[in-house]
This record gives C-alpha cells, structure tokens and sequence, in this order.
C-alpha cells in the first residue's frame, strides 16, 4: 500500500481552491445571463467599488487607463475572488469543512453588493447562490480527493501512486477549462439574449428639420487634432462595467417629478418629433490640462427643452435629475435646458444611431456643460425637482453641483522634437457654448502670439488653431491660452479636474535640432 498524506502540499490545496472558484463564477455567470449582467458578482462587486472609489483614485485611473479602466478592475476583482479561493482551499484540505465559511462569506459578499445596486430585486441573489451551491460543492469535493493522494515521495516509488497524482491534475485541469469556458459561455449568451445590435440596426433616423452645416475642412496644422473626432478615438468614460443593453423598441422615457403634466415617451414617439443636428464638441471633467477627454460629433436629437415646456416644470424647480439604465443619476441644471442652447435627446452620432456604449437608444447631449452633470447615456427618466432635495451621484461624492466647461486649449504639434526654421504649431481650444475668439502662443515666456483660428460652425465646439514659428536651435518651452467669446481669457492658475475642472495653460518643451538640409 502506498503511504498516503493527511495533508496535501500548499500549492495543490491552492489549486484546489481556484478550480472551485472559477467553478463558482462560472455558474454565476450562467445564472445572470437569465437575470441580468449587473447580477453577476464580478460585475457586482465591482460596481460597489467603483461606487466607493475617491475621485482622485477615478481621476488617476481615467488619466493611466483610459477605457480599459473597466476591463483592468473587474481582472482585478476576479484576481482577488480567485487569490481568496485558492486560501479557502488551502483551509479546506487541511480540514474538512476548514475553508466553507470563507466561501460564504464571499458570495454573501456579492448579495450584499447584488441587492444595493440601483433597481435591484430578490432575483439578484440567484447569480451568487449558484456561486456558492456549485463552489462550495467543488471545493469540497476536490479537497476530499486532495487529501487522500499519495506524497510526492510515495509517488515515485510506486507507479499507481503517481498516476493517482497525474490523474487528479488532468482531471482538475479539465474542470478548471470547462469552467472558463463554461463561463464565457453565459457571458455571451447573456450578451446575446437581448439582441440590441439588432435592434439599433433596425433603426432609421428621420431627416432632421434643421441638419447640421457641413464640417469645416480648413486645413489645420500637419499632425494636428481633427475638427470631426474619429468614433474609435471619442472618448468613454463613465462608471458603467458592462454596457447597458435596452433595445429601442424597449425604450420609454419618463418625465416626473415636479411638473404640471408627466410624460412617457417611447421610442417611437421620440422619432416623430421634430429633430435638429449639431455639432457639439463634449468634455470630461476629469480631463487635465492638455488632455485628451474631449472630442467632436455630430448630434441628432429632440430638443430637450421642448419637452419640459410640455411637460411644465412647477415654480422652484432648478434641477433635471436624469437616470441612466443602469442607474446612474446625473443632475443638470434646469436653467441650462430652457436657455435656448441646443440641448438635446440625442439619438443619432454623426449619421447612424448611437454606438450601445455611447448610449444607444438614447443619451443627453447638452453644450457647455462637463459630461457628469449633463451627458445621461441610457436615459429612461428626466426627474424635475431642485438641488436642494436631491443629491446627483457625482454630487454626492465630492464634485461641483454646477458645472460649466472652463475655457481650454491644447497644444498638438510640434510633439517633442523639431527642425530649425519655419514650425508649424497647432492645436484646438474650446469654451462650449461661449466659443473660442482668440487663441495665443508663446515662447520662453515672451510675448504672447496670435495664433490663426480655423473655421466652425458654432461656439459649442472646439476651434482648431496654428500658428508658424521661428524656430532655432535648443530646447523651448511653447504655452499656449485662448479668450471665449465674453472677452474672458483662460486661466493661468493651475488646478486639478476635482471638483469642477481643471485649470491653467498647456505647455511642451520642443528640442529643436540644426534645419534641414
């Protein structure tokens, strides 16, 4: 008889208790694939921290990852689940029942985070009680077998005694496969089941009564930021794990709160409504300066003051609390969307319905504003009501109420090296909704330059600028400012994005070499 051990190795209980882990999450996934992505405990739990997150730590995240912020922290999620699992294991086959409670305790964990997101019901639990019926069932199982595999030593003496041992490997090696692939099973299906990419191309957007002028096509400064953003270069941000699906036929839009006449508004009923098309040019609060969280489109939407009208908010009222889908709040100044501005529902992005993560079916677009008081994707309510008796999520965690884009501008070109003689310098600035009407360079911190300014089509976008430069030999420091069109000039003092936007002028040190022969 080969010797056996009590206790297996560390390495193998820990492998015992990720293969029981992602078990666990497999089968989660499975289950919220039925009841909803926001079920899932990956999901879940990283939308409660996300929720929890400071704004410098978000701030640093938007600034370091970009849109991959949301991929990197639900990997980082699944790491720690899997890293607490492969502890339970290492419990559980030192003593049977050892590691149970830690698993417990985990998918409690994920109820706990399921049932506080925004429109929960009871049905959340379901994605975590599989997590625990199948992971606890595997963990348990998997230990009984780890425990009762020969040493290392007893291995190699005895052939049927290491085949034991490879058996096991093979045998947990193929579950922990099927696990994943089981898994990415149950997020595709869920990702499938409701089909809103069939839906959105099902869609045909009216002709707008009043269509947006034509884009500008002066020629800007060679390697410089074009007038019209590229969709796969628009930025993303928002707090949103998985892109909401609401297929537009779906959709309805409720107008409450404290006004004369509710509203409900399906999708349908938005279409038929008399549309315009703008180019509006939108901006993250958590852009620094010299950022690159901005960016151009072309708006279709429903004027969105119309409908308040219609809906008659009552005296006292000062603020649009939206609600996205997936439950983000966003509150906008009322002022701002019966100013005459071109605030929109907008449904359309430069020609077709909007992309799913920019909104589809339907999103705020409203000018002058930073995005997290004004740009609701997945819009489904529009609450009248005032500051003083409701709290935006953005609001309750630090940042401004109010929040009116501050006049910006960035150098593009040159980028850090350049030949001496005639340089082309050039860049955009923006100050939505005022417009930009001067836009200046300098060198060394001499005088100020006027820089050439590009053509738009009106002041709530971006102006692209240039401005030619003699250049000589050594190392140069360019800054540029811009003026809106009140006659105010940007800011020099520096400020970082929280709480309502950061400040100060861009800078770039050029090193610029011997001219070209």
């Amino acid at each position: 008889m080969p010797h056996r051990t009590p206790v297996a190795r560390p390495l193998r209980a820990a492998w015992v208790g990720v293969v029981a882990g992602c078990a666990g999450l497999a089968a989660a996934e499975v289950v919220a694939a039925f009841v909803g992505d926001n079920a899932s405990p990956l999901v879940a739990v990283g939308a409660t921290v996300v929720d929890a997150t400071p704004p410098w730590l978000k701030d640093w995240a938007v600034r370091n990852l970009g849109s991959s912020d949301k991929s990197v922290l639900l990997g980082v999620v699944a790491m720690v689940v899997l890293l607490l699992a492969a502890v339970a294991g290492v419990q559980e086959v030192r003593r049977p029942r050892g590691g149970v409670p830690l698993v417990v305790v985990l998918c409690a964990a994920a109820c706990l985070a399921a049932v506080n997101r925004p429109g929960a019901g009871p049905w959340v639990l379901l994605p975590a009680v599989a997590a625990l019926a199948v992971g606890g069932w595997t963990l348990v199982t998997l230990a009984r077998r780890a425990r009762e595999l020969p040493s290392r030593d007893a291995a190699r003496a005895d052939e049927a005694a290491g085949n034991d041992r490879r058996a096991f490997l093979r045998h947990t090696g193929a579950g922990l496969a099927g696990a994943l692939v089981v898994g990415g099973l149950g997020r595709a299906f869920g990702s499938q089941r409701v089909d809103v990419a069939a839906s959105r191309a099902a869609v045909r957007l009216p002709t707008p009564l009043s269509p947006a002028p034509a884009a500008p096509v002066a020629a800007a400064a060679p390697g410089a930021t074009p007038f019209v953003t590229p969709l796969s270069d628009f930025y993303r941000v928002d707090t949103a794990l998985v892109v909401p699906r609401v297929r537009a036929e779906d959709w309805t839009l409720r107008i409450t709160g404290e006004v004369a006449r509710p509203l409900t508004l399906t999708f349908d009923q938005l279409l038929a409504r008399p549309m315009v098309e703008r180019w509006v040019t939108l901006t993250c609060v958590s852009n620094e300066v010299g950022g690159d969280l901005a960016g151009t489109a072309r708006w279709l939407g429903a004027p969105l003051a119309d409908l308040l009208r219609e809906a008659g908010p009552l005296d006292g009222a000062d603020m649009v609390l939206s609600r996205s889908k997936d439950g983000m709040t966003i509150g906008t100044p009322l002022a701002a969307l019966l100013d005459g501005r071109d605030a929109l529902l907008a449904v359309g992005m430069d020609g077709a319905p909007l992309p799913l993560e920019r909104g589809f079916p339907v999103r705020m677009v409203v000018p002058g504003l930073y995005g997290y008081v004004s740009a609701t994707k997945w819009v489904v309510e529009l609450e009248v009501t005032r500051f003083s008796d409701a709290t935006a999520y953005w609001s309750s965690r630090g940042w401004s109420e109010q929040a009116p884009v501050k006049t910006a501008s960035r150098i593009d070109v040159p980028r850090s090296r350049a030949s001496a003689g005639r340089v082309q310098v050039g860049g955009v600035a923006w100050a939505q909704h005022r417009g930009v009407s001067k836009v200046e360079v300098r060198v060394d911190g001499g005088d100020w330059a006027q820089a050439e300014l590009l053509p738009v089509p009106s002041a709530d976008t971006w102006r692209q600028w240039r401005w030619e430069w003699d250049a000589t030999e050594g190392e140069h420091e360019l800054e540029v400012r811009a003026t809106d069109g009140t006659g105010a000039v940007q800011t020099a003092r520096r400020a970082a994005p929280a709480p309502d936007g950061a400040t100060g002028y861009d800078s770039r040190t050029v090193r610029v070499s011997g001219a070209r022969t």
